[in-house]
């Protein structure tokens, strides 16, 4: 029996067809797969996905930006299809280095891009906060769902009332090499307890489930156990460039005090938007608000010169507060 793609073929969750792809060298030889999407003269997005996904989960975003954006996504190294390194090339200092290489293939000579990074994405925005790459190349950031420290000690996956209890439980989740198994009814229902919220739809849920599925295991806890020896506070406090946050009040594996700590240490912060009810995947759950926020960014940092401390995000599927913290 031949195995299911990683990802749904069809519906606003399946991927879109590039219009171009790149192979990417990093510093240290691994090499990424990137997608270029939308006009060539277009301002340019680029977008880092999180821990366990792949190019396919930003698909609903791409699709809402393309019409109108340079849109460059890639597969985070292990990932989707980008191949598997060996175990020290598991490392912040390595993500970041990816993400350099992507601009700079990418960009042209002296184009600028608003980079937005989800979960282990964001993380790696922060990784590479002093990268003089980043500095030349960024003209604004959003980080979505997304945290810098203590993740198994402020994650609720499992809300144990012993501190000590949640931070180990959280610790061998992050870490394990259990296979997932095939999509079922029963993983599904416990994709969606620990990564979105309750008003997710079945096509979001299967959408997330096929995605993370398809991570291999050994890189699923090799990465894991980066996040959990996370601390990357100090790298969003030296991010010098426009930086939004945008989290789910319902997120349980990046909760919101990691994007309210996020909100008090940026040196340049644009606003914290706080999606009620949804979870941790925020652009499959609500694509629109985080599209839309990707936009504001690049109208007042690429196309503009706006410099207000909060945007106004459109309004998407579901009500949405954004605030400055």
């Amino acid at each position: 029996m031949s195995r299911r793609p990683a990802h749904v073929t069809s519906g606003p969750y399946a991927p879109p067809v590039p219009r171009t792809t790149r192979t990417v060298t990093s510093a240290d030889g691994a090499r990424l797969y990137a997608e270029i999407h939308g006009p060539e003269s277009a301002p340019a997005v680029v977008l880092a996905h999180g821990w366990t996904c792949s190019t396919a989960f930003w698909a609903p975003v791409v699709r809402e930006l393309a019409t109108d954006h340079k849109v460059v996504v890639y597969d985070q190294r292990g990932h989707g299809r980008s191949p598997a390194v060996g175990p020290a090339g598991h490392s912040t200092h390595a993500l970041a280095d990816d993400l350099v290489a992507v601009l700079e293939a990418t960009l042209e000579t002296g184009e600028r891009a608003v980079l937005g990074g989800h979960s282990m994405g964001g993380m790696t925005i922060m990784a590479a906060a002093e990268r003089p790459q980043l500095r030349e190349r960024a003209a604004a950031a959003l980080l979505c769902s997304t945290g810098s420290a203590d993740l198994p000690a402020e994650s609720r996956v499992f809300p144990l009332r012993s501190p000590r209890g949640r931070r180990r439980a959280h610790r061998l989740m992050l870490r394990s090499r259990a296979p997932l198994g095939p999509v079922s009814p029963l993983t599904r229902s416990a994709l969606k307890y620990a990564t979105m919220g309750p008003g997710a739809t079945a096509e979001q849920i299967e959408a997330c489930a096929r995605i993370v599925h398809g991570c291999p295991t050994a890189v699923r806890a090799r990465w894991g156990t980066v996040l959990d020896g996370l601390e990357l506070t100090g790298g969003a406090a030296r991010l010098e460039l426009p930086t939004a946050v945008l989290t789910g009040t319902a997120d349980r594996l990046t909760p919101p005090v990691q994007a309210r700590r996020l909100a008090s240490v940026l040196p340049d912060f644009r606003g914290l938007t706080e999606l009620p009810g949804l979870g941790h995947m925020t652009p499959i759950e609500d694509p629109g608000a985080v599209s839309g926020r990707l936009r504001a960014l690049v109208q007042d940092h690429l196309r503009g010169t706006g410099t207000a401390a909060t945007t106004e995000v459109p309004d998407g599927t579901r009500q949405k507060k954004e605030k400055t913290v």
